[in-house]
């Protein structure tokens, strides 16, 4: 047997009963038996089916799974609408002191001063990039932050003596997360369409303000959109909304494609999220921990969630004795590493440093567009902003090649795929981001990948649909994945 192939098994079938990675010391308890320390519902009836290996297997089984995967630190990560950049090794440094990584959430006050003085400088820093008056931490990632925003939203029509306003108005190229939001906050979702440049259909909105009246809460919109666009009316948006007595929405997940050149607040928006691990490079993905903070304008300041942090004598303190705050959003106040990275880029880059972030990435981003554009349909004509969306269409006509089978011959040419079937308006979309961390070679490199695809999809398409052939798993039955998944292993 090939030493591949043992080092393929799965870490139950290289288990040998007695291996050891590690001897425990022997019990302070004497010579009592552990069981007999322990209440009898507290012990099991046979010991767990765990694995038996030694520590050197268990070092190198990992250290070769870890490199199977596609990661930010190993290859570039163009996922359009995540903003998957690259994170600053100083942040970590910073993250990991031990003032911020060891605070106890039910430290007193007195005890956390460092951490509440950093957690309340990035809350102003946050107000002042988005243009807003005010900004909480709580929230623990985009989605939470958009539920956040909406009950605020709720809870200011309500105090307004206006419950009656119970209907979101979203438009047709938004994250599935917003309408999601809506409803879970127990509101209406009504659509608005796109014109034909993809950005909203003002005539389609006045309709249905007109229709609805009273009934509109508010709208969410993200700006610049999912289709990689800028809405170039959004004070027209902002401006017909307020005239009806509604508030406006930000998505702030494409906030990468304005740090230092646009504030929404400037431009009338009246609450937004902002994703620390989008644009202010905090790690994400395998579900580590995020942070949505949500910035809002002077109308919602008051609901709030709590607890807030407060300056008092030049000492910073936890408050929740705010008569309309939604109240709490969660437990305690959000994860301090994540604020720290946040916190540290932002000072490292400061005002002109952000703006340069900003001019890069939407840079980058209509490079791939000029060197793709003729292999590859756009969903709209150019420029971009911090993201190229494009159609798979030409292939699908030509050779019956999917946006599906070009993301996973990516993976054989050593690119992790960009966000496919996103926005849904668009057919066979392939959404780029390159982020402002990708340098021009790497760029040169993905261009040359994707056009090798398009060339393969017109020549020789069944290489490309069956595709990836170079990794450990081939194609994939994947609405079998979905709907009969195995999330458990057993024994033959």
């Amino acid at each position: 047997m090939s030493l591949g192939l043992v080092e393929d098994r799965l870490v139950f079938e290289k288990s040998r009963a007695g291996r050891r990675g590690v001897t425990l010391p022997a019990s302070d308890a004497g010579e009592a038996p552990l069981e007999s320390l322990l209440p009898g519902g507290a012990l099991r009836n046979a010991p767990p089916a765990l694995p038996e290996l030694s520590e050197l297997e268990v070092v190198r089984h990992y250290t070769r799974l870890s490199g199977k995967n596609f990661g930010i630190d190993t290859t570039f990560y163009p996922l359009g609408s995540c903003t998957m950049k690259y994170n600053p090794r100083v942040h970590e440094y910073g993250a990991s002191l031990p003032g911020f990584a060891r605070v106890h959430p039910l430290q007193p006050d007195e005890t956390v001063q460092g951490f509440l003085a950093l957690a309340h400088s990035l809350e102003r820093a946050l107000a002042e990039i988005t243009g807003l008056a005010a900004a909480t931490l709580n929230p623990s990632a985009g989605a939470h932050g958009e539920l956040t925003g909406v009950l605020m939203v709720r809870a200011y029509h309500h105090d307004r003596s206006e419950p009656g306003r119970d209907t979101v108005l979203i438009p047709d190229s938004a994250h599935g997360t917003n309408p999601a939001t809506v409803t879970i906050a127990g509101m209406q979702v009504q659509s608005v369409k796109s014109g034909p440049d993809g950005r909203v259909d003002l005539g389609d909105l006045r309709e249905k303000l007109g229709t609805l009246g009273g009934r509109v809460a508010a709208m969410m919109i993200t700006n610049p959109s999912t289709l990689g666009l800028f809405e170039i009316r959004i004070g027209e948006i902002a401006r017909l909304l307020h005239e009806k007595g509604a508030l406006l929405y930000m998505d702030g997940a494409n906030m990468n494609a304005l740090l230092g050149i646009a504030r929404p607040g400037d431009f009338g928006v009246d609450v937004m999220h902002l994703n620390l691990h989008k644009t202010f490079t905090q790690p994400h993905g395998g579900g580590g921990p995020g942070a949505g903070p949500v910035a809002v304008g002077e109308k919602l300041v008051p609901f709030l969630p709590v607890p807030r942090i407060v300056q008092e004598g030049g000492a910073y303190r936890r408050r929740e004795d705010f008569p309309k705050t939604i109240g709490r959003v969660r437990s305690f106040q959000g994860n301090p590493g994540v604020f720290v990275r946040a916190y540290a880029y932002i000072r490292s880059h400061g005002g002109e440093g952000l703006r340069k972030v900003t001019e890069a990435a939407v840079l980058n981003a209509n490079y791939i567009l000029a060197r793709l554009r003729d292999a590859y349909d756009l969903a709209y004509p150019g420029p971009c902003m911090h993201e190229a969306v494009f159609s798979a269409r030409r292939q699908v006509k030509q050779n019956g090649v999917r946006a599906l089978d070009i993301a996973k011959r990516l993976i054989d040419l050593g690119f992790h795929p960009p966000t496919i079937y996103f926005p849904l308006i668009v057919p066979e979309s392939l959404m780029i981001e390159p982020t402002e961390t990708e340098p021009k070679e790497t760029l040169d490199a993905f261009v040359a990948a994707m056009l090798t695809i398009a060339g393969e999809a017109a020549e020789e398409p069944q290489k490309v649909k069956d595709a990836p052939v170079t990794m450990p798993v081939t194609r994939l039955d994947e609405v079998r994945a979905v709907k009969q998944p195995r999330l458990r292993w057993r024994p033959r």
